[in-house]
């Protein structure tokens, strides 16, 4: 069967501007922030934005891509994720520095050709897809996976679509608790205005905000018409809004968030939420193993 033809550009496409977008961040920066910057950088078009990456109801492929780019520059020595989902380039790399994509891609592919010739013979069926990434499919590569599309996340994306509605409003709350936000309710009555529940998030122990929020369980984005939907069912002692989602939102919807002529609605989607739930261990446990590095030991 033909692959469809992606409109994203493909991580070896995007190894430089990754590098670019954070030198250009001021030398960090987060998931969000890079793609920000890569869509300002290459003047990527609405449709190129909003693509969704093939059976991920939370990611789209332009930041499938960057994950993959980011991973191959880590692996490389350019940057390091100093904390979950934030990148800072490395020391060495914060000059001025040119760099080559096909060599960086070259010595991943060299890295990950030698952990295969170790491997034993007992190697499962999966791993004989294994290969030199082409087309810019890297999910064929020995690298390892992105923490954005580790295989836990993917089943963990499945098991909140499939929750019970109210099931899923409760874990909101839950995590919404855990974020520091107090006297969290949920509303269970019809005709509600799309506010499937309330809160106050306290600042420093003496600011408090009255928020509510609203739970999208979609297998895919949401739209501008969603947070103007949303917005306009806040009643006037709402001081601000939350709208969670298990899918990501279009370019478009996190513009008319942000919209400065109106009230701010801040978003929380699918990667995002995944994330919290696993920093607060939220029916999810670590599973701790240690990747050597053969380097360090030969160069000591």
């Amino acid at each position: 069967m033909a692959k469809t033809k992606k409109l994203s550009p493909t991580y070896p496409d995007l190894i430089v501007p990754v590098y670019n977008a954070l030198k250009e961040l001021g030398g960090s920066g987060t998931n969000n922030e890079i793609v920000e910057q890569i869509i300002k950088d290459l003047n990527l078009s609405d449709e190129i934005v909003d693509e969704s990456h093939l059976g991920n109801v939370n990611q789209t492929e332009l930041e499938y891509q960057c994950a993959w780019a980011r991973t191959y520059l880590k692996n490389y020595g350019v940057i390091t994720n100093s904390a979950r989902s934030v990148w800072a380039i490395t020391s060495q790399y914060t000059g001025t520095v040119e760099l080559d994509a096909k060599e960086i891609i070259a010595y991943t592919s060299k890295k990950a050709a030698k952990k295969k010739a170790e491997k034993t013979k007992e190697v499962s069926d999966a791993e004989k897809n294994s290969s030199s990434p082409e087309d810019g499919d890297a999910e064929n590569d020995e690298t390892e996976f992105p923490d954005e599309i580790k295989p836990w996340k993917q089943k963990l994306s499945e098991v909140l679509m499939n929750m019970d509605p109210y099931g899923f409003e409760r874990l909101s709350q839950r995590v919404l608790r855990e974020c520091g936000f107090d006297q969290v309710e949920v509303t269970k009555k019809s005709g509600d205005g799309g506010i499937d529940g309330t809160g106050k998030l306290k600042i420093n122990g003496i600011f408090s905000f009255n928020v509510a929020f609203q739970c999208k369980r979609y297998k895919g984005q949401v739209s501008a018409g969603d947070i103007r939907d949303f917005r306009g069912s806040l009643t006037t002692d709402i001081e601000k809004g939350v709208l969670i989602t298990t899918g990501t939102f279009t370019k478009a919807a996190k513009e008319e968030a942000s919209n400065p002529g109106k009230q701010q609605i801040d978003l929380i989607d699918g990667e995002e939420f995944m994330n919290k739930i696993a920093e607060y261990g939220l029916g999810v446990k670590p599973v701790t193993t240690y990747e050597i590095d053969e380097e360090f030991f030969e160069k000591i």
